[in-house]
């Protein structure tokens, strides 16, 4: 398969912004696809992308030459337990589908790992849908092991649907 990776000089990874909110609420709504969410599709009139439980910082964002706001990644805090302050967790990882098979959502995972680490974070998770193949050999492939699997945890469009639970070490800074 020949590499379609976007040269790193054409492709940034950075905090999201308040200014991001339009291009990343329309990104959410144009990628929304039942491979990765458990939520209904989304409909008008639609909720802010921004609110109290997901700000700015809790987003990177990847900008594309030529296509602009290609991509997000959402990391928070695992819990608010003090016992658990060492653990991060991608809660939503959207790629535009004009930027796939690029490096885009490498180039985010990268960066959110990065981050992890500046924070002081020993350990990142993330769910995965069973059925998101796709999903789950890109995370393997960047280091993540399946931690658990919640078999059937999901009744989606008439299918059980498994609720894969993948981890990774984070090495020292």
């Amino acid at each position: 398969m020949p590499d379609t990776r976007t040269p790193a000089a054409e492709l940034a990874v950075r905090a999201a912004t308040r200014a991001d909110e339009t291009p990343l609420a329309e990104l959410d709504r144009r990628c929304w696809s039942r491979l990765h969410s458990v939520q209904p599709p989304p409909s008008p009139p639609y909720a802010p992308f921004f609110d109290p439980a997901h700000l700015p910082v809790h987003y990177l964002v990847a900008d594309v030459a030529g296509l602009g706001l290609a991509g997000y990644l959402r990391l928070v805090p695992a819990t608010d337990l003090a016992c658990n302050a060492h653990v991060r967790q991608i809660q939503g990882l959207v790629v535009d589908t004009a930027a796939r098979r690029r490096g885009v959502a490498r180039a985010l995972l990268e960066a959110a790992c990065a981050r992890a680490r500046e924070e002081g974070a020993r350990r990142i998770t993330l769910r995965v849908l069973g059925h998101n193949a796709p999903a789950r050999r890109l995370y393997e492939a960047a280091g993540f092991a399946v931690e658990g699997v919640l078999p059937e945890e999901f009744l989606l469009d008439g299918e059980y649907v498994d609720d894969v639970l993948m981890g990774r070490r984070l090495a020292a800074a």
